[in-house]
């Protein structure tokens, strides 16, 4: 797929932000492997490159471009059930001082993330090939995106946040209430919906110091 493409794919999800000639080779070559390697090891339904594009990478771009005036200096993230490496890669390109671990329990999809990273060129970013409530650390954004058993993935991430810090949910609308009242110490921010969806948001909530 050429960069024109990814740059018009991706463009409802920026704004008015802008990727580097670095960012968008980073997300071409993220996007070749996903393709070459989904149909061998199906990290993802959707079979479209464009749909790619702006199903995965969009929403990943648009909740880090969120994100990136809230993170601290030196801050660490980890991405829960991170799958094809979503949101917790593209959010690593949009936010390059972040320190990333990548949350992925199946063997299959922690080589991907594994081969992404080194094709890459991604430093400071681990794949941890276990279960998130065995990873015994806390990080300053933990980032959660369509895992099944939602309301039982709730708890277990809000352990991952350390104290005062974030926790950001991408799903879907009627999901908004059950991580609200789940997790009723967060502060949570107004929900911001994602472009191109008419369901899916960006739920950002802040823990208790």
């Amino acid at each position: 797929m050429d960069s024109a493409r990814i740059i018009e794919g991706l463009a409802p999800f920026l704004g008015s932000n802008a990727l580097s000639t670095e960012q968008l080779a980073q997300i071409s070559a993220h996007l070749e492997l996903l393709l070459k390697w989904n149909p061998r090891i199906n990290l993802t339904s959707i079979r479209s490159a464009d749909l790619m594009v702006s199903r995965h990478f969009g929403e990943s771009l648009f909740a880090a471009s969120k994100l990136k005036p809230l993170v601290p200096p030196a801050a660490s993230l980890v991405d829960f059930g991170s799958g094809a490496g979503f949101p917790g890669i593209p959010t690593k390109i949009w936010i390059p001082e972040l320190d990333v671990t990548l949350i992925e329990s199946r063997e299959k999809k922690a080589t991907f993330l594994n081969e992404v990273i080194r094709t890459l060129g991604l430093r400071d970013v681990a794949v941890a090939n276990r279960r998130a409530e065995t990873l015994g650390t806390q990080a300053d954004i933990v980032t959660l995106r369509a895992v099944e058993k939602f309301e039982f993935a709730l708890p277990i991430a809000q352990g991952l946040v350390r104290p005062g810090g974030m926790l950001a949910l991408l799903i879907g609308s009627r999901q908004v209430s059950s991580a609200s009242s789940f997790l009723h110490q967060f502060t949570w921010q107004e929900p911001d919906h994602i472009p191109l969806s008419s369901s899916r948001v960006l739920l950002i909530g802040h823990a208790p110091q």
